[in-house]
């Protein structure tokens, strides 16, 4: 087991009303009211450095399940190890991003039973394998933490090698739906980068519709059939307005929330890239 050296573009600090502002002495060292930093300055991502800024601080969002700090958390743990993304904290990160998108009211629905029925399913893969491991019925007590669900290259690896997944028509598999999951982490770090950005050269902001239009057609369309690419279309009309987006994050306006989207992005980024090497290394990114 390598330890991950934590990737420098993703210095973030955490805060809560307890707590205050605070230090970090480590790239992912949560600022809690518990921790005492050494007497060194943090260690900032390439972009705050140049601008001579301390990253922003991440606070806790009272009255609401969706937490960015949460999510920074979860996807950090994912990347632990080099060369590989944990499943149990991938899985807390769907759990937070699944709060996000059930914010955004009855509509996207559409899309969150969805995913979360494919966070469902990985989970009881596993402990439908731990259970079979140890040679008895219902879960055994590793569940993620260990065995052949433990991180994406283990349960490749295992579902290759028990001849699960197959390459020509659908199955129930492990990998089948990580992939469904990988596709829908795009679209949305596609359209976070779009609120994450400025106005056009009318000093107009696109709305959250047609940002997840946009990054809909890239991330997804392409693998959906017509009707449920027409039926999307109503979802992004329903989308609430910027406004309401920027709350989420716990922001007040546009400038607040620009930094903090930008480090989410990175962190979705680093996830999407190491799932995606996993998967295209054996042949998994068009299973049906």
């Amino acid at each position: 087991m390598t330890t991950r050296r934590p990737d420098p573009g993703l210095c973030f600090c955490l805060s809560s009303a307890q707590s205050g502002v605070r230090d970090c002495d480590s790239i992912w060292q949560p600022c809690l009211s518990f921790y005492t930093p050494k007497p060194e300055p943090p260690l900032f991502s390439g972009e705050w450095a140049e601008l001579g800024k301390a990253p922003p601080i991440i606070k806790e969002c009272p009255g609401q399940l969706f937490q960015v700090r949460s999510l920074l958390q979860f996807l950090k743990s994912s990347l632990e190890e080099d060369d590989d993304v944990l499943l149990e904290p991938y899985l807390q990160s769907w759990d937070q991003l699944l709060h996000f998108m059930e914010s955004l009211g009855t509509m996207v629905g559409f899309f969150s039973q969805k995913v979360r029925e494919k966070v469902v399913l990985i989970r009881e893969l596993s402990l439908k394998r731990s259970a079979e491991d140890h040679g008895k019925r219902g879960p055994a007590p590793s569940g993620l933490k260990l065995g052949a669900y433990r991180s994406v290259r283990s349960m490749v690896e295992a579902e290759l090698n028990q001849g699960v997944v197959n390459f020509s028509w659908r199955t129930d598999s492990g990998c089948r739906t990580l992939l469904r999951l990988h596709r829908s982490l795009l679209w949305l770090r596609l359209m976070l980068e779009g609120l994450a950005e400025g106005p056009d050269a009318d000093g107009r902001y696109k709305t959250p519709g047609e940002l997840s239009r946009d990054a809909y057609k890239v991330a997804l369309a392409p693998h959906h059939p017509w009707m449920l690419r027409k039926a999307a279309e109503f979802v992004f009309l329903a989308l609430p307005d910027r406004q309401y987006f920027l709350q989420l994050v716990c922001v007040q306006n546009q400038r607040e929330a620009t930094p903090i989207l930008r480090i989410i992005i990175h962190a979705l980024k680093l996830v999407h890239a190491q799932t995606q090497r996993i998967l295209a290394e054996h042949d998994m990114l068009e299973l049906p």
